[in-house]
């Protein structure tokens, strides 16, 4: 392995600005440059932490809606990212084994509060009744896989749980408590209402689907629950968008944004269904949300830093001396590429990220968008 130079980049999302950026042979930061490294020029291109995707679904072959990690990875310029909830204890084996470990990008991964996780999605619901979940179990696996677990996940939607309605969601918090883990929850159709989830949230918890527009589960149904989701996320939770084939509404988000609410982290929920659309990558994803009023700077930071922190990367620091190389690379275009939602509403971009290159330890990859 040969070290690196990387040269002529504007860096976005660190905490101290920097002109050139020194790799040495084993991938981590330099201080200095060595004499024979390879030097990469970027172009006058953005340079930014390693985009890291919260929300994906890449436990493929143990599950019915997975893609493989390098549909969601590198190629589109995303250098980490979090399996959400494709496993559960059962299975969590299964997708460390064959997914986690042999990845080129850093997986980490939400282990479902479901014993079964996602293997037959939605056609056979991983939250029935109590026989569904094994605490025992679920605890085992998580102290065996502390390494790569970064937050336990359920579900809170009426397909899903039906007439158990919200004690899935305590179980799951409770598990996340003794584990001194983060809760991400799934909302969407209830039972169980979302202000029954709001209530059981901590700081730290994240709730993914946060901008969704379905009926009596979204957070823009009244008033009141505008108001709760305000003072949450100042309070400490975080908001994912969690984009989806059903999970994502261009209205909710630009009133949300308007109103001061933005995402923390932006993600994709990447799998079978929402690859092809209206999802495609996470470019074109953090691309609509600055189209609906997110500044660039906060953009970046929702798909860099932010989640990042989430599976225990570098984000702002990434640049410190001896932490490892992970950097996305990256252009801002004009365009006029016709997007869409989850409603199957449309809207028009004029400007879309677009990533060219990633660079993790000491190789480096090129990278494009969909759009």
């Amino acid at each position: 392995m040969m070290a690196l130079t990387l040269t002529n980049f504007r860096p976005m999302g660190f905490a101290a600005a920097a002109e050139t950026i020194h790799v040495r042979e084993d991938g981590t930061i330099a201080a200095e440059s060595s004499a024979d490294a390879d030097v990469i020029d970027c172009k006058g291109r953005w340079l930014s932490p390693g985009w890291c995707d919260l929300h994906v679904h890449v436990w493929h072959g143990g599950t019915d809606i997975s893609i493989r990690p390098g549909q969601a990875g590198r190629g589109s310029g995303v250098t980490a990212m979090a399996d959400a909830g494709s496993a559960g204890e059962a299975t969590f084996h299964g997708l460390r084994e064959y997914v986690i470990d042999p990845a080129a990008e850093t997986i980490k991964a939400f282990i479902n509060i479901g014993s079964i996780g996602l293997v037959a999605c939605n056609r056979v619901p991983e939250l029935i009744d109590m026989r569904s979940i094994d605490v025992d179990r679920t605890l085992a696996v998580i102290e065996a896989h502390r390494d790569v677990i970064c937050g336990v996940k359920v579900r809170a939607s009426g397909v899903i749980v039906g007439a158990w309605g919200i004690t899935p969601v305590k179980i799951a918090k409770r598990v996340a408590e003794i584990s001194g883990l983060p809760l991400m929850v799934h909302v969407g159709e209830p039972p169980p209402l979302i202000d029954e989830v709001f209530d059981l949230l901590s700081p730290g918890d994240i709730v993914t689907h946060c901008f969704n527009g379905k009926r009596a589960g979204s957070l823009a149904d009244t008033d009141s629950l505008w108001a709760q989701a305000k003072r949450l996320a100042a309070e400490g939770i975080r908001m994912d968008v969690g984009h989806g084939s059903a999970s994502f509404s261009f209205d909710v988000a630009r009133r949300a944004i308007a109103d001061g609410l933005e995402p923390w982290s932006i993600s994709t929920d990447l799998h079978l269904h929402s690859l092809p659309g209206p999802v495609f990558d996470l470019a074109l994803t953090a691309s609509k949300l600055l189209a609906l009023g997110l500044r660039l700077e906060t953009c970046i930071d929702a798909i860099a830093a932010r989640p990042r922190s989430i599976l225990g990367l570098p984000g702002a620091n990434a640049l410190t001396p001896g932490s490892r190389a992970d950097f996305t690379v990256f252009e801002l275009i004009a365009s006029s590429f016709e997007a869409t939602d989850s409603l199957g509403a449309n809207l028009k971009l004029h400007q879309v990220l677009s990533p060219k290159m990633t660079i993790l330890g000491t190789s480096v990859a090129a990278a494009s968008g969909y759009a």
